[in-house]
C-alpha cells in the first residue's frame, strides 16, 4: 500500500454527504451501523442547512441536506441526476497556509465556501477552513486548521455561520 508524504494532512476531519433528507438518511445509519437514533439534527440558517452530525469508526459525518431547493447539496445533487453520496472529505491540517500553498503549488485552485461567500482560509465553527476548487474522483476537498483553545474562545466571540 502506498503512502501520502504530504506534510500537512493529519487526519480526515469529517466527511460530509448530500442526502435529501438528513433523517431518513440518519434513520438508515441507526438501523444498519448502530448510530444512536437520538442524534440531533441541526440546522445552520445562514448556510440553509439541516445537518445530522455524528461519529462512526472515528471519524465525524454530516448528513447534508439543503433546507431551500438549489442550495448547496440540493444543487450538488441535481448535478449528479438527483444522486446522493459523498460530498466533501475535510482534511485536518497543522497549518491551513502551507496546506493551501503545497496545493496551489501543484496546481490547485480556491473554491468559495458556499456557507461563507469566501475564497481561501477563514473562520469557521471549528477551525479555519478553505475549499479547494478541484476535486479527486468528483469529491470536494477541504482543509481545516482546528482551533487552539484560545482561538476557538476568540471564534466564539465572534461566531462565523
Amino acid at each position: 500500500m502506498s503512502v501520502s508524504t504530504n506534510p500537512n494532512v493529519l487526519s480526515i476531519k469529517h466527511m460530509a454527504f448530500g442526502v435529501k433528507d438528513a433523517k431518513k438518511a440518519l434513520e438508515a445509519y441507526s438501523k444498519f451501523l448502530d448510530v444512536p437514533t437520538d442524534t440531533a439534527l441541526v440546522d445552520y440558517p445562514k448556510s440553509k442547512n439541516r445537518v445530522a452530525l455524528f461519529q462512526l469508526g472515528g471519524i465525524e459525518y454530516q448528513l447534508c441536506q439543503s433546507m431551500e431547493e438549489g442550495g448547496r447539496f440540493d444543487a450538488w445533487m441535481k448535478q449528479r441526476g438527483g444522486a446522493e453520496g459523498l460530498h466533501h472529505i475535510c482534511y485536518a491540517v497543522d497549518n491551513i497556509d502551507k496546506a493551501l500553498d503545497h496545493a496551489k503549488a501543484q496546481g490547485a485552485e480556491l473554491r468559495i465556501c458556499q456557507a461563507c461567500g469566501v475564497y481561501g482560509s477563514h473562520p469557521h465553527p471549528e477551525g479555519y477552513v478553505a475549499f479547494l476548487d478541484n476535486d479527486a474522483g468528483g469529491i470536494e476537498i477541504e482543509f481545516m486548521q482546528v482551533y487552539t483553545p484560545e482561538e476557538l474562545e476568540k471564534y466564539n466571540a465572534y461566531k462565523g455561520i
